[in-house]
């Protein structure tokens, strides 16, 4: 479970104290952004790489003070140099980083300055040592949050199925086709987004594919089979001897997993394409269009015209606001206003929506709708899920459907 803003808050505080002095790149970097880690309760061991070599375009190597993959990437600087400076020398690591790797975000900092650089939108924020705790939203991402965005069609999941579907084209012309194709797939969606959303450790299962198999992909669907075994096996069932980086994933309940099927022969290319997929940020697809998405996977016609194969999240919503989200959020407003018998006590209907929000009842329903509505009802930032979570005494959920 990811820490609240507010603990996250209070840790900023006390990283300022502890590094205001901070001044010298090569004494004081290393364990001042082990320190920033940290007040996200995130290891820097579990995501980032400090001196990443880096092939510079223009010929000759060099090392970024920071890199997490897909993420984020540091230049580091002595107090009071000149941050230009430092951003030109990060774009020139950029033009050398694989681009599924490439990160959302560039931060360079001199200890009194951090200036954020967001490569998604080309937004540019800057802000002092000193305001790190006003400003710490801004790196939602390390402790797991993932901001809720609704648009009519987001590029990004045409993106995901477009890259997904190249997959399913390049394993059906090698002859694995039919409803092992459709198994196997389905697997690999829920692998590839329990990746970036905290049902498996972060990047644990492109870990497995880059450092387990063989740049041929000759073992790649042995590996894959392997997990699928897993995943489907209690951690009270497994071998004492099994791989510990096998081991750390999670037993998935459903059968998602149970069915024997035959091992998929991959080759160097079918190999990139899944790592392809896996460098995509799965965190910020809509798990509402998961029906039309594989959909259109399994159909390279329908992967051209994703957006008139799904109804958009922002129609689902027009249709349940009304229907029910309108009158719950009406009574909530209601509840929370009556200051006068202390603190308030949500009705029946509320407190069952919030407990939807539960990790042991996780589904994948096969409806876009029904994907919309359980997300909208029971977000776990909503200002009715989070009053009701405390009225009852319980913590917030570790696991979200979006």
């Amino acid at each position: 479970m990811p820490l609240s803003w507010n603990e996250i808050r209070d840790c900023a505080r006390r990283f300022v104290k502890t590094w205001a002095d901070a001044h010298d790149e090569a004494s004081h970097a290393k364990p001042f952004w082990i320190d920033f880690f940290e007040a996200f309760g995130v290891s820097d061991r579990r995501v980032a790489t400090f001196e990443y070599a880096v092939q510079k375009f223009h010929g000759g190597r060099g090392r970024a003070d920071l890199f997490w993959r897909g993420m984020l990437l540091v230049e580091q600087k002595s107090r009071g140099k000149d941050l230009d400076e430092a951003f030109a020398q990060a774009q020139e690591y950029l033009e050398g980083i694989a681009q599924r790797d490439l990160p959302r975000l560039v931060i360079v900092c001199d200890f009194a300055r951090f200036r954020l650089h967001n490569l998604d939108d080309g937004s540019r924020t800057e802000f002092s040592l000193a305001q790190l705790p006003e400003k710490i939203r801004h790196f939602a991402f390390i402790a797991g949050y993932t901001p809720r965005v609704i648009r009519e069609q987001d590029p990004v999941n045409v993106k995901a199925a477009e890259t997904l579907g190249r997959l399913h084209d390049a394993l059906k012309a090698a002859g694995y086709t039919g409803h092992p194709l459709e198994v196997l797939l389905v697997r690999l969606l829920f692998c590839l987004f329990a990746d970036d959303t905290g049902i498996f450790e972060k990047q644990s299962c492109r870990e497995l594919i880059e450092q387990r198999t063989g740049e041929d992909g000759a073992d790649l669907g042995a590996r894959l089979a392997e997990l699928f075994q897993v995943l489907n096996t209690e951690p009270a069932r497994r071998q004492k001897n099994l791989d510990p980086q096998l081991a750390a994933f999670p037993y998935v309940n459903g059968a998602v997993f149970a069915e024997p099927l035959p091992i998929a022969q991959f080759d160097s290319a079918m190999r990139q394409a899944l790592l392809d997929c896996c460098g995509l940020n799965w965190a910020a697809i809509s798990p509402a269009i998961f029906g039309a998405m594989f959909q259109s996977v399994m159909d390279a016609r329908a992967r051209r015209n994703l957006g008139a194969h799904c109804t958009s999240e922002a129609n689902i919503l027009k249709l349940i606001k009304p229907l029910f989200l309108d009158e719950l959020r009406a009574e909530f407003e209601r509840v929370n206003g009556n200051r006068r018998t202390g603190r308030p006590r949500p009705s029946r209907s509320m407190r069952a929506s919030a407990r939807w929000n539960s990790p042991r009842k996780a589904v994948w329903p096969c409806c876009d709708t029904l994907t919309s509505s359980a997300a909208c009802s029971t977000n776990s930032d909503t200002p009715l899920v989070r009053k009701t979570r405390s009225s009852s005494g319980r913590s917030a959920p570790s696991c979200r459907l979006t």
